[in-house]
């Protein structure tokens, strides 16, 4: 019996090692600002945006927007207050559409943000070969710690 006490105290011990966040209400706390299917870069990676004028800036170098007043035609999204902003480039591909639609879920687990996004369909035939780099902003609640973020496909 003190065994069995003693094994699930280090089970809950574990556990509360290792801190998790999830929000309750998912889809009101974090929403995607930009997605393009162009502009990002060929590694996948991320970086958090720190004011208004970076996202601004974010937005028009991954669209290729070189003098801001000559292009007026930009609607940028509201920045969001109270939120953290993620720019998360996918990486390269070679075909098919790889552009974030949709944010299904997102925890913080070990310092590591999980977003869980729909996985691509393939779309089958023959294609033509296509390089594209993807890329995305969302927000996540502000009191979100992480050092790395990760994008789990699901169906």
């Amino acid at each position: 019996m003190k065994r069995l006490l003693t094994v699930c105290a280090a089970m809950l011990m574990s556990c509360a090692n290792t801190p998790s966040q999830k929000a309750s209400g998912m889809q009101k706390s974090v929403e995607i600002l930009v997605s393009e299917s162009q502009g990002g870069t060929d590694q996948a990676g991320f970086r958090i945006i720190k004011d208004e004028k970076d996202f601004q800036n974010s937005i028009k170098e991954s669209l290729g927007v070189a003098d801001m007043e000559k292009e007026s035609a930009i609607n940028y999204p509201k920045f969001p207050k109270n939120k953290k902003i993620v720019l998360y480039n996918l990486g390269s591909f070679r075909s098919g559409s790889h552009r974030i639609t949709e944010i299904k879920s997102v925890s913080v687990s070990n310092n590591i943000l999980y977003v869980e996004v729909p996985a691509g369909e393939p779309s089958g035939g023959m294609e033509i070969q296509v390089i594209s780099s993807p890329w995305f902003v969302f927000a996540v609640p502000s009191d979100y710690q992480f050092n790395s973020v990760e994008l789990k496909y699901s169906k």
